[in-house]
């Protein structure tokens, strides 16, 4: 069978522009599951940022609500969101609502909010957690109060994103809408390259 230049060029533009729209679907898909997360940093996550010289993970012991000791390694392979609050901090208090519907939509094995108090008792969290109706949010007390300088706060509230090795991947230096489509986008990107 002898095929014309015409009949050989009908045939190959289709295949040809199915490989390309492959190549173009798995190079979209490569780019968006590996590298920084700054494409996600807009909209609600505009305050989302890296930062190269990331401090480390704090290793310190907290107090968890029972009593009991807490500490952020206990999230090991785990996306987490580490949000450091106070009830003294208006900004904290207005997106904790929302920190708790992030939870309830996301929260599970791949992913957990994960709020640390910085007041000056556990009571005064213990309290508003629960007049807020917040039970989707663990209660956890920095008593050192040296949390902000370890992870280089400037202020309250400090949302930082971990992967599961306990690694920085980005911080909202501010407080967020954290129930909105943005944030959710940027906590499954996450949680997708947490493998």
């Amino acid at each position: 069978m002898k095929f014309s230049p015409l009949k050989a060029g009908l045939i190959a533009m289709p295949l040809i522009g199915i490989a390309g729209l492959l190549y173009v679907v798995f190079s979209a898909m490569d780019k968006g599951e590996t590298g920084a997360l700054d494409s996600y940093a807009h909209g609600e996550m505009r305050a989302f940022v890296t930062i190269d010289d990331a401090p480390p993970q704090p290793a310190l012991a907290y107090l968890g609500g029972d009593g009991a000791e807490v500490r952020l390694s206990d999230y090991r392979g785990q996306v987490i969101l580490v949000n450091y609050w106070a009830t003294w901090c208006g900004p904290c208090v207005e997106e904790m609502p929302a920190l708790s519907e992030l939870q309830a939509e996301l929260g599970g094995d791949d992913f957990q909010v994960v709020t640390v108090t910085l007041d000056r008792s556990i009571e005064d969290a213990r309290d508003f957690l629960t007049r807020m109706e917040l039970d989707n949010l663990p209660l956890i007390h920095d008593q050192t109060f040296s949390s902000p300088s370890l992870v280089r706060a400037i202020g309250l509230p400090m949302s930082i994103l971990y992967d599961g090795q306990g690694r920085e991947i980005g911080r909202v230096p501010a407080p967020a809408e954290w129930n909105s489509d943005d944030a959710y986008a940027l906590i499954r990107a996450a949680i997708r390259r947490n493998v």
